[in-house]
């Protein structure tokens, strides 16, 4: 199998999974792999559940269209998130259900929309910045994603949803799930005293742990 088929086969199979999980639904949501110089993106109007690898679209850095079908009009949100995560080479975007009824509340910390509830959550998505309203495709979004994406690898649009970027597409994918169970325990416990992680727990998921001394 070439190079490009088996990257293909691996954007479809990703995007399948969104599709049979319920993370996406009809002809929403839209998945990115960069390899080489080029990214395989999946194509305006397409249900993620029912493409296949040839139906992907190409476009380059700066989300120009290669080849292939016409690329979502969101393409260019990957372009983004690729560019100013050189160590990313994968962006998933869905309008799933609990992260999307998130993106909805008024009042919310833009800095940091939903607290770190779980160790898991504060592990693979981190802070998670609420960005303004855009339309669908208003390449006006380009700059704020920009900006928050240098670095946080995962995002909320606002009245949208998330997008998230990973090394490969299975850890943008955990991530993406892992938001999104989370944006469902948030949503449950609303009006509810809760007890996030702190800052110091929070920072340590991300130190090594302590040296132990054998006696």
């Amino acid at each position: 199998m070439s190079t490009d088929r088996l990257h293909r086969e691996r954007v479809i199979a990703a995007a399948r999974s969104l599709y049979d999980r319920g993370l996406t639904h009809g002809r929403t949501g839209n998945l990115s792999l960069r390899y080489g110089d080029q990214i395989l993106v999946t194509p305006t109007g397409a249900c993620l559940g029912t493409m296949r690898p040839g139906d992907l679209s190409v476009v380059d850095a700066d989300g120009n269209h290669l080849a292939g079908p016409p690329p979502s009009k969101e393409a260019f949100f990957h372009a983004t998130m690729l560019r100013e995560r050189p160590s990313a080479n994968a962006v998933v975007h869905t309008h799933s259900t609990y992260s999307a009824a998130v993106s909805c509340l008024d009042g919310l910390d833009p800095d940091d929309a939903i607290p770190p509830l779980t160790a898991y959550f504060a592990m693979r998505v981190g802070r998670l910045p609420l960005l303004p309203y855009h339309p669908p495709g208003d390449p006006g979004a380009a700059e704020p994603i920009a900006r928050a994406a240098s670095g946080h690898p995962a995002l909320l649009l606002a009245n949208h949803g998330p997008v998230v970027a990973g090394s490969n597409l299975d850890t943008a994918l955990d991530a993406l799930e892992e938001l999104e169970h989370t944006a469902e325990i948030f949503l449950l416990l609303r009006g509810l005293a809760t007890r996030p992680l702190t800052d110091r727990q929070r920072d340590a998921l991300h130190s090594p742990p302590a040296r132990r001394d054998t006696p």
